[in-house]
């Protein structure tokens, strides 16, 4: 009982969970300023700006739903926080790894896009119910390419689990770089799942206010934002367990380290492509998703399993 509340409360929980995600968000920030020649927030700032909106009072607007609307930030909070319990981190096994874990972590990774869409379209607010609907509209084009891409080396192992991919591919490191191109497109949906620029469509500031956001305010507000902090770690995670996996039989403290050291390179591709690309428009970004990165991935698919039906043993 003991071990499991650690787990939970302390490591990979709620409290690694939670100040991983600050860090990441810090390197996001910082050097997203560094690639556009500003100086960027200190260190500290992710955590000041989440204690200043816990600071803050919550206001929920007298046509919302009051109890869809207050409880969709613990909704995505709780399921980006579950995530970190099936994927491997620092060893070839999860927490509490199990047949087809794979399946139940890229559910988890989808709640909290259903929650911004609910959040904000029972909060009733004409910026809120447009967000919404581009939230939702882009989930749909974003969600097929990210399960093909990952979809892709599970089939080339043979498993849906997570820990038994790990395992397969430290014993045949080198069908890693055919995962390259799967690895290019799951980054590619991993934006548009964070809602990050060129794919920040559901929360353009310049044109919906904050979109789905608008009327969060407080605490509501405070548990949203390290929810899609903890999304981008999470996901992360699993990219790097998926498409970067080597360091597991380093041993628990190296192993560790190299784990925070995958993360935050894939947050740093994140942060570069943010950086390079423009806005898009919700039909470019559809056109994109399901004329060219769906194509593609299914097309990857096929390849991994032509090698593992001709080379694979």
């Amino acid at each position: 009982m003991a071990n499991v509340l650690f787990n939970i409360l302390i490591f990979p929980g709620f409290l690694f969970a939670s100040v991983f995600s600050l860090t990441a968000e810090y390197v996001d920030r910082k050097l997203c300023a560094k690639l556009q020649n500003r100086v960027g927030p200190p260190w500290y700032q992710p955590l000041a700006d989440f204690i200043k909106l816990l600071a803050k009072e919550d206001i929920v607007p007298q046509q919302a739903d009051s109890t869809i609307f207050t409880l969709m930030p613990s909704i995505a909070f709780t399921a980006t926080l579950t995530a970190f319990f099936c994927i491997p981190l620092w060893q070839t096994q999860s927490v509490y790894p199990f047949s087809s874990d794979l399946i139940v972590v890229l559910y988890l990774l989808t709640i909290p896009t259903l929650t911004f869409f609910l959040g904000g379209w029972y909060a009733r607010s004409v910026f809120s119910m447009i967000g919404a609907a581009r939230a939702i509209i882009q989930l749909f084009a974003y969600e097929i390419p990210l399960f093909l891409s990952i979809l892709a080396p599970a089939m080339l192992a043979g498993t849906l689990s997570l820990s038994e991919m790990t395992v397969f591919y430290s014993h045949h490191p080198w069908l890693v770089l055919l995962n390259l191109m799967n690895f290019a497109i799951a980054l590619v949906a991993l934006l548009g799942k964070l809602e990050k620029t060129p794919f920040d469509i559901p929360e353009a500031e310049t044109e919906i206010v904050a979109g789905t956001f608008t009327e969060y305010s407080g605490r509501l507000l405070a548990f949203f934002r390290i929810a899609i902090d903890m999304e981008m770690v999470a996901g992360s995670s699993l990219l790097a367990a998926v498409f970067l996996p080597f360091g597991f039989n380093l041993g628990p403290a190296l192993g560790f380290i190299l784990y925070l050291a995958k993360v935050l390179f894939v947050v740093a591709l994140l942060s570069l492509a943010r950086t390079i690309f423009a806005r898009l428009r919700i039909d470019q970004m559809i056109n994109l998703c399901w004329k060219y990165i769906a194509p593609a991935a299914f097309l990857l698919l096929v390849v991994d399993l032509i090698v593992k039906g001709f080379i694979v043993k």
